[in-house]
């Protein structure tokens, strides 16, 4: 990574010795170091009783577990690494801290904590100068709900500006939620159908073939609507059906992801489906008689002109038939039956995969051989593998370290995604109790209005879903 007068001289990462450091921070170092230069002090902060050749003895093994060592990269980065034990709430950790950062600029301090210390760490940066023309990462969940968001949003500005502040959703550095705005915006096709004229609804499905897998005391405190609908979802939603940024700052998506989002109508009771899979209460660290949602099934509306009336069916679930995340276009029919086919489900769709594999399709009907007029649905399908992508944490890290704004959630985009869902968080509507390995509870089809149902994803990109 070569340096310039924007990149950052420093990283420092609070919780080194954590379970996402392990899982995530450490392989993402070693690939911007072997794949983009980085040679820059990379300084751990941590209450372990740990010293430095411990913590580089917990990066060799986060590395062994996630692609493998090659001794001289790992060379490399273990020379950068540097440690600092000691409490979040002690000056003297802070004044360690400082004599680390040297003559570092414009030094990146990456909070890998939970939210409940950001205070404390942001008060000990400031105390020490180690904030002096510095940049900050935090991690979601960026708040509860919008008070607390709004109480971080304070803590935060109270040290550093806003173009210094990273609030990092490693979903948004996945390289299929970037082809969804490459896709938009770099073809002059969709353009013209993309709006409420053409489309009759839109779908977007994160299912997941797994429970909580032993983070249940984490999911008593999250459930599904602040796990991933809030953020993850909301940003796919955003990216769908933003208008083009204009100009090439740093802020333009941001800005335009903002706009959207603000004008999604609030939900209500009526707006919401809760599901909890059965044997949920079982799992260590559930209350049993636990009333938190591991399935949510919304339908939302964008006050806008391009999007008015057009209804946004979002669902995520635990426990589901597969693993993937799909969105799905709908668009309306003709608007005569020229060949007497009335059955639902006829429809053009236009369907992105965004995980496990890429894949866009666009369906369509085609005449079936013979002398009736009648038809099927087709698929006309191009498919990128993903395998050997950039991950999104060496991504965004490696942006963030250039100052790089783009693929992180701003403020006003985080308040507005809580305005959303704060009128149906916490124990407001019904949970409905669903088998494992289904597609959820069965009330969640009285939230469509299409007569062809959820389309389920299918367990690969091709063929597509059935309609039910």
């Amino acid at each position: 990574m070569t340096m310039d007068d924007k990149n950052s001289g420093a990283l420092v990462f609070f919780g080194a010795t954590g379970d996402l450091a392990f899982k995530q921070i450490f392989p993402a170092l070693q690939a911007l170091v072997t794949r983009h230069g980085l040679n820059i002090p990379i300084i751990g902060v941590a209450k372990a009783g740990w010293n430095l050749d411990q913590l580089k003895a917990r990066a060799r093994d986060s590395i062994a577990q996630h692609g493998g060592v090659n001794e001289a990269e790992f060379g490399k980065l273990a020379g950068l690494l540097r440690y600092v034990d000691g409490d979040y709430r002690d000056p003297d950790t802070y004044s360690r801290l400082r004599a680390e950062l040297g003559e570092a600029k414009r030094p990146l301090h990456y909070l890998a904590i939970p939210p409940s210390m950001f205070g404390p760490v942001a008060e000990g940066l400031a105390k020490s100068g180690c904030a002096t023309d510095a940049r900050v990462v935090v991690e979601k969940p960026f708040g509860r709900n919008l008070e607390s968001a709004v109480e971080l949003q304070a803590i935060l500005h109270g040290v550093f500006p806003e173009p210094g502040i990273f609030r990092i959703d490693h979903f948004l550095g996945k390289e299929p939620v970037q082809n969804l705005l490459y896709l938009r915006f770099a073809n002059l096709f969709l353009e013209p159908i993309w709006n409420r004229v053409y489309v009759s609804s839109v779908q977007i499905t994160m299912a997941e073939n797994f429970g909580v897998q032993g983070r249940g005391g984490f999911y008593e405190e999250a459930g599904a609507i602040r796990d991933v609908v809030q953020n993850h979802l909301f940003q796919v939603l955003a990216s769908l059906t933003m208008d083009p940024p204009t100009g090439e700052e740093h802020d333009a998506i941001r800005h335009e992801k903002a706009r959207i989002l603000r004008a999604v109508r609030p939900l209500s009771d009526a707006d919401i489906v809760r599901g909890q899979f059965k044997g949920y209460r079982n799992e260590a660290g559930v209350a049993p008689n636990s009333r938190v949602e591991t399935y949510a099934a919304v339908k939302l509306f964008i006050d806008t002109w391009r999007w008015a009336g057009v209804p946004f069916y979002i669902r995520a679930g635990k426990c589901m038939p597969v693993t993937a995340t799909e969105v799905v276009v709908n668009f309306k029919r003709p608007p005569r039956d020229t060949f007497g086919e009335s059955a639902p489900g006829l429809v053009n769709r236009l369907r992105l995969r965004l995980s496990p594999e890429v894949v866009i399709a666009l369906g369509m009907r085609v005449k079936l051989p013979g002398e009736r007029m009648e038809g099927e649905h087709v698929e006309l399908i191009a498919m990128h593998q993903t395998g050997g992508d950039m991950s999104p944490y060496e991504r965004l890290l490696g942006d963030a370290l250039r100052g790089d704004q783009s693929l992180f959630a701003s403020e006003d985009a985080i308040e507005a995604q809580w305005k959303i869902v704060e009128p149906v968080l916490g124990d407001v509507t019904p949970i409905h109790e669903y088998e494992q390995n289904s597609w959820g509870p069965t009330e969640a089809g009285l939230l469509m209005g299409d007569p062809g149902g959820w389309l389920n994803p299918a367990p690969t990109g091709v063929p597509a879903g059935t309609a039910t």
